[in-house]
């Protein structure tokens, strides 16, 4: 595989994170208030303070991405299986 082909492929799944924040969207408000009341005036925050929230979030994410892959991957076997 050439570097311009893994380039391609690196950029589509970054240009695909927006729709999977969106998709987690009360997971990361939920993270982000608890990274927000916990984080002290000089800005330090004590480890694993929210990993309860951090792992719900997490688990969304890879939810989000299983789906986008197998669409993807359905898609793909739709277009090259699906028109001979």
């Amino acid at each position: 595989m050439s570097s311009r082909a893994v380039w391609e492929r690196v950029r589509a799944r970054v240009q695909r994170f927006p729709e999977l924040l969106a998709s987690c969207g009360e997971q990361a408000t939920v993270y982000g208030k608890c990274i927000a009341s916990n984080t002290t005036e000089h800005g330090n925050l004590k480890k694993d303070v929210c990993a309860k929230e951090f792992a719900m979030l997490m688990d969304c994410f890879t939810e989000a991405v299983s789906c986008l892959h197998f669409v993807f991957h359905f898609t793909w076997l739709t277009f090259h299986l699906g028109s001979g």
